[in-house]
């Protein structure tokens, strides 16, 4: 499962009594399995709805299991992707209790005796448990009740689901599935082209199917001699190898090399030219005689110049991750190392780390330890830090002094220091002196790739990235044939015919001798059916590879853009095997298994868990500063003392000890908070704005009102001026007009003006702007006003020549004073019977020219 964090269960009084604390091995005692309330309902199976797509469950036992770590009772069941642990009240998963049946390295029965009793009547039944031992450093016991067969049932549901037959009976191929695998060849070249600088390419399977990818730049080529896995059969489809060595000549130094794994090149550096390359180890035999002139000349080759200098050739280091003893004891077998007398301008320098059959043993170590002095042990017993508020027990120096002790004997975190400073070395070779890197173990596919992607991590800033780092997984781990299948104990192709039954190894067991808080008041005793999911090739590489990550994320916070969270998500997908990205144990099996066609792709689901919350989801690394830390990473080696990694090793034993995550969570939560809040701020400032901008507009309306409001007045003042004026036209002609506010007139005609003055029925304007009198009046008025008569380039003689009966043939008046022509914007045109303007009284003086 991605994310599986233990929460805290609430303790059940009605299993054990709150105040009976658990020491010894007679600790089970205080389990009062009678106290178990049976219920009659059953369980319903419909009501889960957090089983995930193509999940189905495969056995249940009921109610009334305890998960000793925590005392909680609950519902074990068990489906065909985990065994699923279900609080028995609320129904609530148990993370603790709920493993992938992947996950699980080992499980068997025990069975814990009780202490003899005087009497016969006194005998209690022994308690029938199930351990449960994960390869993610948790140890989980179940107790079920006497007399039934509910650990029967779940035992051979577990023998059944977590050794299937068959590579296809695993839950990775029971899709169709929503996230669904992309092309992990087209992506490797991808990778290749960035490599050699050619940027961005347009990749398919049509350019693999065609072999029209084998490009090149100056120093290096891509070549396709792979392209059918039949030089090298846990090689890639292709290979970036020196543009100087043909293809003839790479399928001759494939055959001095063990299975045929030939130096080829994982890293080019873009400025000096150095690269990092890989390989097995040379097959020179006991004697150290053998030699093979191919092999000598692709390993010059990957010296090229030193950049800006014609003659001076890059130094070349060799460097083999295997102690000496263990290199020279390999020449028995016809391996073992190289002589830097055979190979131009280079040096052999050994790195020590031990082989995988001892980090299993340190990592077995490691878990026993967690299991042992943790808050929450499998035997359900206090350890040292559960007394006196979380002190030290009796605070005695001697069990702080030996808790240090059994840390230290377990070897991880030397193991882990170790493949820290063999990969620290690499990289400074490389940025430091522009050389050029060999680096090789036994077989070139464990302790190999643990350092040349490490190395890579530290030199290149884009495998710091997300992107970056699924591609630096898929070349070096995925595509160079690091074994998930066989390191996982998973089947492979052909099967699961090489993971037999083995039995379980001490202390790891249902034996609980190793907790030193236990006394011989009681016993327990191994039952006969222990199975062992894993098979001698098992070991946690890639486990200790992540770990070795999450120790230069703790040195370098500001380097990395994914989190620690990301790393623990990241590898509970790789060993749940929930997704097809990891099966199988090379590109080649892989392809024939059909298995990015089949299965889901967990670098889907992991970038749509991020994508649901942004940058502020919790893989995010909050204080990503790619400028912070510059091009490279080189760690000093006082830096280098690592730590117990809180978020992976403590989350089960010391869940209230992961602080780490925690503190990561709420700065994360703050962060989003003043994320918020300056979202807010942005907001409110661009309202301010657009209300500021919205004054603005109305400020300028408002002026331009103002405006309009000042044209209009003076509108009035001219018409003002214009109906004086036409008053005194029309009072030239004997007539009187009073102006009324509302905007009609009167008007007053006078027959004979020094005489006597008649005088007209008065009438309001009339639609048309027409006042007529009486049908015996002699005289017709109509005055009109047309604004379509505005427009005129000479309005005066329009005037005249259209509406004035007092106008000349020579564009002269004959009543120059009526000021009747033009009246502002608008012309007043008076049309009259003429017939009555003749008997009009008017001055002859009028008419003179």
């Amino acid at each position: 499962m991605a994310s599986s964090r233990p929460r805290a269960a609430a303790r059940s009084t009605s299993l054990r009594e709150s105040d009976t604390p658990l020491e010894g091995a007679a600790g089970w005692e205080a389990l009062e399995w009678t106290k178990i309330e049976t219920y009659t309902r059953s369980f319903s199976v419909g009501n889960l709805d957090c089983l995930l797509e193509g999940e189905q469950i495969v056995a249940e036992n009921g109610q009334g299991v305890v998960l000793v770590n925590t005392d909680v009772a609950g519902i074990l069941l068990v489906t065909n992707f985990r065994l699923f642990f279900l609080h028995e009240g609320t129904r609530e998963i148990i993370p603790l209790g709920t493993i992938p049946l992947a996950t699980i390295e080992k499980f068997s029965k025990i069975v814990a005796k009780p202490p003899s009793a005087t009497r016969q009547v006194d005998k209690a039944p022994p308690r029938r448990l199930l351990q449960v031992i994960g390869k993610d450093m948790r140890i989980v016991v179940f107790g079920f009740r006497s007399r039934t067969k509910q650990r029967r049932t779940i035992f051979d549901a577990l023998l059944k689901c977590t050794r299937p037959a068959r590579l296809w009976d695993l839950y990775a191929f029971s899709g169709p599935f929503k996230f669904t695998n992309t092309k992990p060849m087209v992506r490797l070249l991808d990778e290749y082209f960035r490599l050699l600088g050619k940027g961005p390419c347009q990749v398919s399977m049509d350019t693999i199917e065609d072999g029209s990818f084998a490009l090149s730049n100056d120093l290096w080529r891509i070549s396709g001699v792979n392209s059918n896995y039949a030089m090298c059969p846990t090689y890639p489809f292709s290979l970036i190898v020196p543009r100087s060595i043909s293809d003839e000549e790479l399928l001759q130094a494939s055959s001095f090399r063990a299975k045929c794994r030939l130096p080829v090149v994982s890293w080019c550096h873009p400025v000096t030219g150095a690269v990092l390359a890989r390989s097995s180890q040379p097959l020179v035999g006991l004697m150290m005689n053998m030699r093979s002139n191919t092999d000598e000349k692709l390993v010059a080759a990957l010296c090229s110049q030193l950049a800006g200098s014609r003659d001076t050739r890059r130094k070349l280091y060799i460097a083999d991750a295997r102690p000496r003893k263990n290199a020279i004891a390999n020449g028995a077998m016809g391996g073992g190392s190289e002589s830097s007398s055979n190979y131009f301008q280079s040096e052999i320098v050994f790195f020590g780390i031990d082989n995988i059959h001892a980090m299993r043993e340190s990592f077995a170590r490691l878990r026993d330890y967690l299991d042992t002095y943790g808050a929450a042990s499998s035997d359900g017993m206090s350890s040292f830090l559960r007394h006196g508020g979380w002190s030290w027990g009796g605070g005695n120096l001697s069990s702080m002094s030996a808790s240090v002790s059994t840390l230290g004997d377990t070897g991880w975190l030397t193991h882990v220091h170790t493949v820290l400073a063999g990969s620290a070395w690499i990289a400074a070779r490389v940025a430091l002196e522009s050389a050029s890197v060999l680096v090789h173990c036994s077989d070139g596919w464990d302790r190999t790739t643990q350092l040349i992607s490490l190395a890579n991590l530290m030199l290149d800033p884009y495998y710091r990235t997300f992107k970056g780092f699924q591609a630096l997984v898929e070349k070096d781990w995925l595509a160079f044939g690091h074994p998930f299948s066989d390191r996982m104990g998973m089947p492979t192709v052909s099967g699961g015919g090489n993971m037999p039954f083995e039995l379980s190894r001490q202390p790891s067991t249902g034996s609980f001798s190793t907790s030193p808080m236990r006394q011989p008041s009681g016993s327990t005793s191994q039952a006969s059916s222990s199975h062992a999911q894993t098979s001698n090739n098992y070991s946690p590489i890639f486990l200790q590879w992540i770990d070795c990550v999450s120790q230069l994320l703790r040195m370098y916070p500001f380097a990395f853009e994914f989190s620690s969270a990301f790393l623990v998500d990241f590898l509970d997908c790789v060993l749940s095997c929930r997704f097809g990205n990891f099966l199988c144990n090379s590109e080649k099996e892989r392809v024939q298994c059909g298995v990015s066609d089949t299965c889901g792709c967990m670098w889907a689901y992991l970038a749509d868990l991020r994508a649901s919350e942004g940058k502020y989801h919790v893989h995010y690394n909050l204080f990503f500063d790619p400028s912070r830390d510059g091009r490279e990473i080189l760690p000093a080696a006082a830096a280098l003392a690592p730590t117990l990694w809180p978020q992976f090793h403590l989350r089960w034993a010391c869940r209230s000890k992961d602080q780490a995550g925690e503190l990561e969570a709420e700065c994360k939560k703050m962060a989003k908070k003043f994320s918020e809040l300056k979202k807010g701020k942005e907001e409110a400032e661009r309202n301010a704005k657009e209300i500021t901008t919205t004054i603005e507009s109305l400020s300028a309306e408002l002026r331009k009102e103002k405006q309009l409001s000042s044209s209009a007045m003076n509108l009035a003042k001219r018409a003002s001026k214009e109906s004086a004026a036409m008053k005194r036209a029309v009072e030239s002609l004997g007539c009187k007009v009073h102006f009324s506010e509302s905007g009609g007139y009167l008007v007053d005609i006078e027959r004979n003006p020094p005489k006597s003055i008649y005088s007209s029925s008065s009438s309001r304007l009339e639609t048309g702007g027409s006042v007529q009198h009486g049908e015996n009046s002699d005289l017709s008025i109509s005055i009109s006003v047309g604004a379509e008569d505005a427009i005129c380039s000479n309005p005066f003689s329009r005037m005249c020549e259209t509406l004035c009966p007092l106008h000349t043939r020579e564009a002269g008046c004959r009543w120059p004073d009526a000021g009747c022509a033009q009246l502002g914007s608008q012309f007043v045109g008076l049309k009259a019977n003429f017939d009555a303007f003749d008997r009009l009284s008017i001055m002859d003086s009028y008419f003179d020219s």
